[in-house]
């Protein structure tokens, strides 16, 4: 089972090696991983997808929760959150495929970033399911390179 936790912690040098160092140490796998500064310049929020059952996941918060530089963990369940991912995807066309790119990235709500005349460069915003599906249809076309960051996440309440 995929689990999304959110962890506020302080914004200082080595956290996100004792972070990571925690969960290589323990044999668990980062599925992604987000950081980034909040509101506050103090503080970063890490928002760290992973694999495993409730137990495994409730022992990582624990773990998380016992660093000195943690502030708050949160492990969210189904509905507490919302969430994003953005991805960047460069695809081949040519004039016979550029309006076909064009209209699903419009019907997506996507928005082209650069225009070459042998490749489309795409931003896409949305949950991780919508994200998958576009780029799943964009593999027809040739994708030449794709990044993704990760999902960002907040608690709803």
């Amino acid at each position: 089972m995929r689990h999304t936790i959110s962890v506020l912690v302080e914004n200082k040098f080595g956290v996100l090696t004792r972070v990571a160092g925690l969960f290589s140490g323990r044999g668990f796998n980062i599925d992604t991983l987000n950081v980034a500064p909040t509101q506050d310049p103090t503080m970063s929020r890490m928002t760290i997808v992973t694999r495993g059952n409730d137990a495994t996941v409730d022992q990582i918060v624990k773990q998380l929760e016992k660093l000195v530089e943690t502030v708050k963990v949160q492990d969210f369940r189904e509905g507490e959150f919302v969430d994003r991912e953005l991805a960047m995807i460069k695809v081949g066309v040519d004039s016979k495929t550029r309006a076909e790119v064009m209209q699903i990235t419009d019907i997506f709500r996507a928005k082209i970033i650069d225009v070459q005349p042998k490749t489309l460069t795409i931003e896409i915003t949305g949950d991780e399911s919508k994200v998958e599906k576009f780029i799943e249809l964009m593999k027809a076309f040739g994708i030449l390179e794709l990044t993704r960051t990760g999902k960002v996440a907040l608690p709803r309440k």
